[in-house]
């Protein structure tokens, strides 16, 4: 009678799970983190990566689905505690704010298409239009009432100390106001429903999109500040991960290049990839 040595064949047969196990891991950890979530809003940003950009990453594998957020504080908190992934949404100088007060530890890892703000009419249609006493609204937020002060300084309607950062100004920096121009200084959503009580609005870009006016009629746009360039952001911990730089390399890709090309009626600018 043959005796089977069940210690012996136990000890192989985990051998053999084992083996087969770390096999599984190996192939998954070779592929990377295939399923992300991003944080959605109703804007242009979303909108882009999910035409865009999604597309170019789901041919490398990827399943990508958006969560939808009611605004960027939410978002990056979500993001902060690992609820999604990355999001599209803000400029460095709204992150680096998060970072500060709420304790985050997000990261910027590249410059996306932006679009920019812009003096758009309200009740006069033309920068020569403007006249003494003329009333502007402007965002009251203080990353987005700063570029509008510098772009009405572009517009050469003010002077704005020189000694202080553009991207801190208020109005308290003004220096000359030679048109004695009125500011109205109020949340950016509600500037468009209330534009005809302005000469003239300052609007940012996705407040143009979402409000539905035609980015061809602002008569002057920003140069755009570095720190207000729009950033794919993720959690620190994730910078160098493989699915981070897939990303990245999506933003940067011919692919998308072609689709900006076929699909920028003069909304966006589009940053140099360096």
């Amino acid at each position: 009678m043959r005796f089977i040595n069940f210690k012996k064949t136990g000890i192989i047969a985990l051998a053999l799970a084992v083996g087969v196990f770390a096999a599984g891991c190996g192939s998954e950890n070779a592929q990377g983190k295939q399923d992300l979530v991003f944080s959605k809003s109703q804007g242009p940003y979303s909108e882009l990566f999910e035409n865009g950009v999604k597309p170019i990453l789901e041919k490398k594998g990827y399943k990508i689905v958006g969560k939808d957020m009611s605004d960027l504080l939410q978002a990056d908190v979500a993001l902060s505690e690992g609820e999604v992934d990355f999001n599209v949404e803000q400029h460095t100088a709204y992150m680096e704010n998060f970072n500060n007060k709420q304790d985050g530890h997000l990261a910027a890892l590249t410059p996306i298409p932006t679009v920019p703000a812009g003096i758009y009419p309200g009740a006069k249609n033309s920068l020569g239009d403007i006249s003494d006493g003329a009333k502007v609204a402007v965002p009251n937020d203080a990353s987005n009432t700063a570029r509008a002060y510098a772009l009405l300084q572009k517009a050469g309607w003010i002077k704005l100390d020189p000694n202080k950062d553009l991207s801190t100004v208020t109005q308290q920096d003004i220096i000359e106001n030679p048109h004695h121009i009125q500011f109205t200084e109020m949340k950016s959503l509600n500037i468009p429903a209330v534009r005809e009580d302005f000469d003239f609005i300052v609007i940012t870009g996705s407040i143009v999109y979402n409000a539905k006016i035609d980015p061809s009629t602002a008569l002057l746009t920003e140069d755009i500040l570095p720190h207000l360039l729009l950033q794919l952001v993720v959690n620190e911990k994730d910078k160098d991960s493989q699915w981070a730089k897939d990303i990245v390399a999506a933003y940067h890709s011919e692919e998308f290049a072609e689709y900006m090309k076929k699909n920028n009626n003069g909304l966006w600018y589009v940053p140099e990839v360096k």
